[in-house]
């Protein structure tokens, strides 16, 4: 009996160790499943925190602290800090100079508004009782209609028998009836000046002027303007490959459903715009940038980098706006703002140099701001260090732009009469493509928005040099083309 017992508790030990032990096993077993699924949470968790700052810094991104337009500003842009209110109403100050419309000395028709009678007795007055006049001059501009000319070339004989026939001016269209340079040139204007459709140009025409121009015929003045200005186009290209300082910059435009590119180059005085892929081809394709030597003023786009041969000037706009986002991101850091103060306060010092305040930026102050320039950019990269692999965070690529290509930055310090801060120039010249695709669509085909900034190319440099837009076109057509100076172009 007693031995039983003590066999039976023996093996019953044995089974509940047993059971122990596979329960612990089964506990060890969960709890690393358990380690193991809350490391692959904690990782997921990583990932999906950095995700969710990049995806916050980018929706914070907008035209003040990016390269991006005002148009894709779409919660607005942050409020700025307003100057205390001076108190001052709207408008003109008392004691500002006015611009109201003078008087001419010779107007070109004069009316003579006489009294029919005496308010007095009643006897006729005439010219001859006139003891003065109050003067009243109009401006207005006389109602245009179409006017016809016909061309006749005549056949003489001549004595000797000899049949000799008279030339039609080359001015006037080979077929029989045609229209004449004036409302050729007017139609040009009002579809690349102006940025007015097709169709809707066809309709001013007939509403102002009375001609019955059809759709057809205003679509197909774009290519032969084209090729009325080619030659200035070929001497403002080779102005531009000339010139000292050169503004190159893209955007996008649209031919029917398709995002192409389109490149810019100019200056203060002739713009260049031409339609090719964004590339280093497609820059080339210009026509400028290869041959270029003198100072390349861009953003920092990768494509302006391969171009050896020309001394390089970074956008200081660029650099601000990005130093901006860098400062809404860490806004317990200061490297940001020292590097903006120092080429805030540079740019300010060239401003005063090219308006003639001062001769040059003193040594003290290009040292002042110098100094803290390199500071600042030595603190961020110690406050954010290099990661592994090839991909860094952007103020990591911003500090690292600034440090390895000082030069380029602060180039506009060491000329500051002649290389500017920032690339403005650039996307001006651009502004007008974006006019034209928010006004009136996109181009329908490649050599349609080819032709379309070939004549827009030339207006816009005509205008640099005081011609007006219609003035350049219509010369154009009647065989005076405009063509830029030389000596004020350089």
């Amino acid at each position: 009996m007693s031995s039983a017992f003590e066999s039976a508790s023996r093996e019953d030990l044995l089974a509940v160790i047993g059971l122990l032990q596979r329960q612990v096993e089964a506990a060890e077993a969960r709890a690393e499943a358990a380690e193991a699924q809350a490391g692959e949470l904690a990782a997921a968790n990583e990932r999906l925190t950095v995700r969710v700052v990049e995806l916050e810094r980018r929706l914070g991104r907008n035209s003040s602290n990016s390269s991006m337009p005002p148009s894709t500003d779409i919660f607005g842009r942050p409020e700025k800090k307003t100057a205390p209110k001076s108190g001052r109403k709207r408008g003109r100050q008392p004691g500002a100079g006015g611009s109201g419309l003078s008087m001419v000395a010779d107007p070109d028709a004069v009316e003579e508004h006489l009294p029919a009678a005496c308010s007095g007795c009643g006897s006729g007055l005439g010219p001859g009782d006139s003891i003065g006049f109050e003067r009243r001059q109009v401006r207005d501009i006389p109602l245009t209609t179409v006017g016809v000319t016909e061309h006749r070339a005549h056949r003489c004989r001549c004595a000797c028998g000899t049949v000799t026939a008279g030339s039609i001016p080359g001015s006037v269209a080979g077929s029989p009836s045609s229209y004449g340079p004036n409302l050729r040139a007017l139609a040009v204007y009002l579809l690349v000046f102006q940025h007015i459709p097709v169709e809707r140009t066809a309709l001013l025409l007939k509403d102002v002027t009375g001609a019955e121009v059809s759709t057809g015929w205003v679509a197909s003045l774009l290519p032969g303007a084209a090729d009325l200005v080619a030659d200035s186009l070929n001497l403002i290209r080779a102005l531009l490959t000339m010139g000292h300082v050169l503004h190159a910059d893209e955007t996008t435009t649209r031919i029917g459903s398709v995002r192409r590119w389109l490149h810019v180059a100019c200056t203060d005085f002739l713009t260049l715009l031409h339609l090719a892929p964004r590339s280093r081809k497609g820059a080339d394709a210009g026509g400028v940038l290869p041959h270029y030597r003198g100072v390349l003023v861009h953003d920092s786009l990768s494509l302006y980098a391969g171009y050896g041969a020309c001394t390089h000037q970074l956008c200081g706009a660029h650099l601000i706006r990005e130093l901006t986002a860098a400062e809404e991101d860490f806004p317990d850091q200061k490297w940001h703002q020292q590097i903006r103060w120092a080429l805030a306060g540079l740019n300010h010092q060239a401003v005063r140099v090219r308006n003639e305040e001062i001769t040059e930026i003193s040594p003290d102050a290009l040292l002042l701001h110098y100094q803290a320039f390199h500071q600042g950019i030595t603190v961020g990269l110690s406050l954010h260090p290099k990661a592994p692999g090839r991909k860094q965070s952007p103020a990591r690529n911003l500090l690292t732009r600034l440090r390895d290509q000082a030069h380029a930055v602060l180039r506009f310090a060491d000329d500051p009469r002649h290389v500017p801060f920032t690339n403005n120039c650039g996307e001006r010249a651009l502004r007008p493509v974006k006019t034209q695709l928010k006004i009136s669509g996109c181009h329908q085909s490649a050599d349609g928005a080819t032709a379309w900034l070939a004549v827009r190319s030339y207006l816009d440099s005509a205008r640099k040099h005081g011609i007006s837009a219609f003035e350049a076109i219509h010369r154009a057509f009647t065989g005076n083309l405009w063509m830029p100076p030389i000596e004020q172009a350089t």
